[in-house]
């Protein structure tokens, strides 16, 4: 019962205003294949309640301390690795953990900031549209990083363009400054966030893993439990 009193609650919920377009444009349509056949417009309707749903803006309870990096978006935690981060973003040569989050297309797509903190950067980088989920697509896709100073360093968060995903929104501007789980940003339809976490930094994430934007704790500074390690059971 209260699993579905959650469902209800994540479904039922505010669209953000980039969708309002896109969802007249879906129900426009569906109205038009309406007057051509009957089925085609419940087809329509169908896809017209999915982009309401693709749209979807709901409240998330922030955890509330500065050692936790929190997840920037819905999806699957698809790497966890120690990797050098795009040259525009300026964070050195030096190998840090980064942590991506996948969004497919039945996820939440608004963005939010993993920690509190002053934007410093935001760079822009036209690239390819391969699939997001590969690890090339952190350096080969579309993509709009920001640099975040925070309490424990500069934090880097990539958004990226998948095969699907063909535009990339950015709410804010540099030298705002910014909450943790605050949004920034939305990418439509289907696509990833890199998160780079500065040193002292530990996972506390699986690949695999579901994570909730503004939610999911994905790594924590100052801890003395050390890396996670977890296994499939």
């Amino acid at each position: 019962m209260i699993n579905l009193l959650d469902t209800i609650r994540n479904t039922l919920v505010p669209i953000h205003k980039e969708g309002y377009l896109f969802v007249a444009a879906f129900f426009v349509v569906s109205l038009v294949l309406g007057l051509i056949a009957e089925p085609l417009f419940w087809i329509g309707l169908i896809l017209t309640a999915w982009c309401a749903y693709f749209f979807r803006d709901p409240e998330r309870v922030v955890p509330q301390d500065e050692d936790l990096v929190i997840s920037p978006a819905d999806g699957r935690i698809s790497h966890v690795a120690m990797v050098v981060p795009p040259a525009e973003l300026d964070l050195g040569s030096e190998p840090m953990l980064r942590i991506s989050v996948f969004m497919n297309v039945f996820d939440c797509h608004i963005n939010r900031a993993p920690v509190r903190g002053r934007i410093s950067q935001i760079a822009y980088r036209s690239g390819q549209f391969i699939n997001a989920e590969l690890d090339k697509a952190s350096t080969d896709n579309e993509r709009n990083g920001l640099v975040i100073e925070s309490k424990h360093g500069k934090l880097g968060v990539v958004q990226i363009a998948g095969l699907v995903a063909r535009r990339i929104l950015c709410f804010v501007q540099p030298n705002e400054p910014l909450e943790a789980g605050e949004r920034f940003g939305l990418i439509r339809f289907g696509s990833r966030l890199d998160v780079y976490v500065p040193a002292g930094g530990e996972a506390r994430v699986s690949i695999g893993q579901r994570a909730i934007g503004g939610e999911t704790v994905l790594a924590e500074f100052g801890s003395a439990k050390g890396p996670v390690v977890s296994r499939r059971n």
